[in-house]
């Protein structure tokens, strides 16, 4: 494992897995029974198949909790991403956060046919991804937790807001605060989220910048390890193939706008105080995936594409 830049230490990446902890909900609308009488094999449906999907695909567990996560960020968790283009959609899928970028989907659609053939028209695609992303931490090596449910399925997407308010890697700390503040988060939880960025791959694309020319130096970021990144410009070299996959591993070096004041000493904190930073993890997940959800819609989607 390569040692942290010695300014402000980056997160360990073990800690990544208590991303999708769920928290006591704030929506009382919500709960982990709400499928008791309806669908009661569903956590175990949703399990199985994610479990198959981590036999051929090591990072789906990745995939799906990114899934959830961008879901959430754009009119709250309504499955709205998983709706195709269509002549009356335009696909949160071709929003530019997620095209070429977000995957899965035919896991949530095998999820959701199994679903079907036990409970028809009863459980919804937004509260699949919510199960999804929970059986993708535990079956990492994460917690395992009793997921909030009842969420109903949106028939409409809302790709400009994909694009406006999902948070971009090359944005400055000020824009990334303003749009977490956006869905009721805080610096805190920014700091916290941005730690828990080791589990799964980016494309070369997203962070070749930082490798040659940082900030329009023609340097790389001085705050990166100068023997990760020899490892990470071996992986992708200078005008090379943008596509090629790295690991957010073994110790992901923080965004020098996260390792700069005002959220310096918050990751001090959480660096050296695990058992702050857990509970920090945790909490903005939780608001995340519970607040501003529709629960009071007539029907769920037979089919999560449309």
């Amino acid at each position: 494992m390569f040692p942290p830049p010695p300014t402000c230490t980056t997160f360990l990446l073990v800690t990544i897995f208590l991303l999708a902890m769920i928290l006591p909900s704030s929506n009382a609308q919500l709960n982990s029974t709400f499928y008791a009488t309806t669908c009661p094999n569903v956590s175990s449906i949703v399990s199985n198949i994610v479990q198959q999907a981590f036999l051929s695909d090591p990072r789906i567990g990745a995939s799906l909790i990114r899934l959830h996560f961008h879901d959430c960020f754009v009119n709250g968790c309504d499955a709205s991403l998983l709706l195709d283009n269509s002549s009356s959609i335009l696909s949160e899928k071709l929003a530019a956060p997620n095209v070429n970028s977000t995957r899965g989907f035919d896991v949530v659609d095998n999820i959701k046919t199994a679903v079907e053939s036990s409970c028809p028209g009863v459980v919804s695609c937004a509260d699949i991804l919510a199960l999804a992303a929970e059986s993708s931490v535990s079956q990492s090596g994460g917690p395992s937790w009793s997921a909030l449910l009842g969420r109903r399925d949106s028939l409409t997407a809302n790709q400009a807001g994909a694009n406006s308010s999902l948070p971009s890697p090359f944005e400055g700390l000020t824009n990334i605060t303003a749009k977490f503040t956006a869905v009721g988060l805080n610096t805190n939880d920014v700091v916290a989220l941005s730690g828990a960025h080791t589990f799964g791959r980016a494309q070369c694309r997203l962070f070749s910048n930082r490798l040659y020319n940082f900030s329009g130096t023609g340097s790389p970021d001085p705050t990166i390890n100068s023997t990760y990144l020899t490892t990470l410009q071996q992986i992708c070299p200078q005008n090379g193939n943008g596509s090629v996959l790295a690991n957010l591993d073994p110790t992901t070096q923080m965004p020098s706008i996260i390792i700069t004041s005002p959220t310096c000493k918050t990751i001090k904190v959480f660096s050296n105080q695990t058992k702050s930073y857990f509970p920090q993890l945790a909490l903005p997940q939780s608001l995340l995936s519970t607040a501003s959800v529709a629960t009071k819609l007539p029907s769920s989607r037979v089919l999560c594409s449309r």
